[in-house]
């Protein structure tokens, strides 16, 4: 098939309309029929039904749209990187991280990033569902474990613990908390066990459920866990990387800890030569060390 006649196809089918396709196109309404109606000769069959408003696809017509939008969309991938090895830092990059640490840790640092980089387009996408990074679903992933596919540069950033913390002022309308068997008066705000998380924040809770704790509050993300907690309805099982920015916020019971949960930094091989990864990537560990630093000097001697 020619790959012109196609490239005027698609426009016509997603405009709905030659005239609206040749005025993308920058071809006359006469030239984009022409080349349909030679497409359709060549493929012996019809494309669109023509109508008062407008074209609709066939059948064959949404068989054939379905391929080309898949070839447009990779030729706009193709481009996309090839621009990301010769230009400055601009345009879109994908990022991909769990809604906790996207929200509490990342957000709150990406002025910083459009300081330095205004031109920048980030999509941030906030899930716990693995993205496919070689499939182009995002450029860029920051995880809480580290990462399975292969053709995948990976860095680990830093290690987080799930912590007990609470308000001032929760602790003392509510009372001490000295011991786990102290849940008996406090109500404990977690993230539920069956919920997506990591594992070791869900063992800990688990831990802690088995204790007589007579009032609780479950919420799916860790964003949720903390607003409750400075609202004063309880003891938040919250990583502990949010003390820089939360410093009010109490550590209870401080010999209950989760495990460590390995936070990592991937993207494609492919996008290893890419100026805006390459930005993110450094902008981030820049970041992960600042962090690590101000945590030791707020640290008790």
């Amino acid at each position: 098939m020619d790959w012109d006649k196609l490239r005027i196809f698609h426009a016509v089918a997603d405009a709905g309309s030659l005239t609206h396709a040749g005025d993308v196109l920058h071809l006359s309404q006469s030239a984009v029929s022409r080349q349909i109606r030679a497409l359709e000769e060549q493929l012996n069959t019809t494309l669109f039904h023509r109508h008062a408003r407008g074209l609709i696809l066939t059948e064959q017509g949404e068989l054939l749209f379905d391929a080309t939008r898949s070839m447009n969309k990779r030729l706009e991938a193709a481009a996309a990187r090839i621009r990301d090895t010769e230009e400055e830092v601009f345009g879109e990059l994908k990022i991909t991280t769990p809604i906790g640490f996207g929200t509490l840790w990342l957000a709150p640092r990406l002025p910083k990033l459009y300081e330095k980089y205004p031109d920048l387009k980030i999509d941030l996408i906030l899930e716990e569902k693995v993205l496919d990074l070689p499939m182009r679903e995002a450029d860029v992933a920051i995880r809480m474990k580290e990462p399975s596919q292969a053709d995948l540069v990976r860095k680990r950033l830093m290690n987080v613990r799930m912590r007990l913390y609470a308000t001032a002022d929760y602790l003392k309308q509510a009372g001490p908390l000295d011991r786990v068997e102290d849940f008996a008066t406090h109500r404990l705000i977690c993230q539920s066990p069956s919920s997506a998380q990591v594992t070791a924040g869900a063992m800990m809770v688990q831990q802690l459920m088995s204790h007589d704790i007579p009032s609780m509050l479950t919420v799916n993300n860790y964003f949720g866990v903390l607003q409750a907690v400075l609202n004063n309805l309880g003891v938040g099982v919250l990583p502990h990387y949010l003390t820089e920015h939360f410093p009010d916020l109490v550590r209870v019971l401080p010999e209950t800890e989760s495990n460590e949960v390995p936070v990592f930094l991937a993207y494609p091989e492919e996008l290893r030569q890419s100026k805006r990864v390459a930005a993110f990537r450094d902008f981030v560990q820049e970041e992960v060390s600042e962090h690590r630093r101000r945590i030791r000097e707020s640290a008790p001697a």
